[in-house]
């Protein structure tokens, strides 16, 4: 018999049982779709401003505009799965994105793609908006913090698997190719998940006027330990597309002078993520997440520091040291979140998210200045200074956290 977390509660989903594992598999392929079609563009970026004739921060807008729609229509989504279930919810967002991943390989101009790309981020917050909030309903507490890691790295296989792949496309054939490719896969893994994704056991209803739905997102910026994970979250993402992004720009130049598919192959790092998260989650299980965190964002910033290497072996060993803090990171905060929201469970998480793609998109474009202005190290240091704030914010969480661990 399945373990619940409450003697009067029903039946949650444990780990080790069949349900617990069609759930986690339903959920890497959905992190797959909406992953790989989020960033697919971002080893693009330098081709976009060669082709187009855009400056690097200019051309960052083809990932920067999808990450700011998604951002805002988070809350939007988290709403109306409260009304209208989680599933539903997830299943429309997968359609819909994988439908206009064919529109942004077919509009001619960039201004077009940015456009599409930004309607395309809208639709794909549909998963992320309820996907923490789903599980944080459906699973037990005790195995929540490794079933979270679990589908965040379903979200760094997603990640890297577009990167690697549209960049193999770009230099063999097409990088349009290669996109709408992505949308006929993203239509079958989504047809796969609303077949095989369990409907929740825990979901109630709300039919709550707007001033309501007004009310509980209120309620989950008023909590001092929650803003504090918000804001971690929105500062590490930032940084973390930054290193990504300008990585590109800096080694298709000199002395690297690398092409975009062997650019491409370098987020190969993100496997590194993939074992953190799930790692991280676990450990986080064991010793509490005020441990796991700043452990965390101090292996970030020892990675960063790494990229500042000339050598080509450092810096891709400094983009794995940064990228496992990073997920590690990001599964603990976002466990956190899902922990510590309580009744306003599904707006903590939409509120975090907002933060968080938030922090990708204008901390991401704010780094194209820093590029252009003064290289690799000012990039470097914007995020440090990003991981400096983020530690600063936990410390405000660390006492509500070391209880909730």
């Amino acid at each position: 018999m399945l373990p619940s977390k409450s003697p009067g509660d029903h039946v949650y989903i444990a780990r080790g049982t069949p349900i617990y594992r069609r759930v986690s598999i339903a959920f890497l392929a959905a992190g797959l779709v909406t992953f790989a079609n989020l960033y697919a563009v971002q080893p693009l970026i330098p081709a976009f401003s060669l082709d187009f004739a855009r400056s690097p921060a200019a051309a960052s807008l083809a990932l920067s505009a999808s990450t700011f729609t998604l951002a805002l229509s988070l809350p939007i989504f988290a709403s109306l799965s409260d009304r209208f279930g989680r599933k539903p919810i997830m299943v429309f967002s997968l359609f819909s994105s994988s439908v206009l991943q064919f529109a942004v390989g077919l509009v001619p101009t960039f201004w077009e793609i940015v456009a599409a790309r930004a309607l395309e981020g809208f639709t794909l917050a549909g998963l992320p908006a309820v996907a923490m909030t789903y599980l944080s309903e459906e699973i037990d507490s005790s195995s929540l913090g490794f079933a979270m890691g679990l589908y965040i790295s379903g979200n760094t296989l997603g990640g890297l698997l577009g990167r690697v792949l549209i960049s193999l496309v770009a230099d063999g054939a097409s990088w349009r190719i290669g996109i709408m490719g992505f949308g006929a896969v993203s239509l079958a893994l989504s047809a796969y998940v609303a077949w095989s994704l369990p409907a929740s056991r825990h979901f109630v209803p709300r039919r709550d006027r707007v001033p309501d739905i007004l009310s509980r997102f209120a309620h989950a910026v008023k909590r001092p330990e929650l803003d504090a994970l918000y804001l971690v979250g929105g500062l590490l993402m930032g940084g973390f597309v930054s290193l990504y992004t300008y990585m590109g720009f800096r080694l298709a130049g000199a002395p690297y002078h690398l092409s975009t598919s062997v650019i491409g192959l370098l987020f190969f790092a993100y496997l590194a993520g993939t074992f953190s998260s799930s790692f991280m989650g676990s450990l986080a299980d064991r010793i509490g997440r005020h441990r796991v965190l700043p452990l965390n964002i101090a292996i970030m910033a020892a990675g960063a520091a790494l990229t500042c290497a000339r050598g080509l072996a450092a810096i891709v060993l400094g983009m794995v040291v940064f990228t496992f803090g990073f997920f590690g990171a990001h599964s603990t905060a976002s466990s956190s979140v899902g922990s510590l929201g309580g009744a306003q469970r599904a707006q903590a998480s939409a509120l975090y998210l907002f933060c968080y793609y938030t922090g990708s998109s204008v901390i991401g474009s704010l780094g194209g200045l820093f590029w252009t202005d003064m290289g690799w190290r000012g990039v470097i240091g914007m995020i440090l200074a990003a991981q400096a704030a983020a530690a600063l914010a936990f410390l405000f969480a660390k006492r509500k956290l070391s209880r909730a661990s």
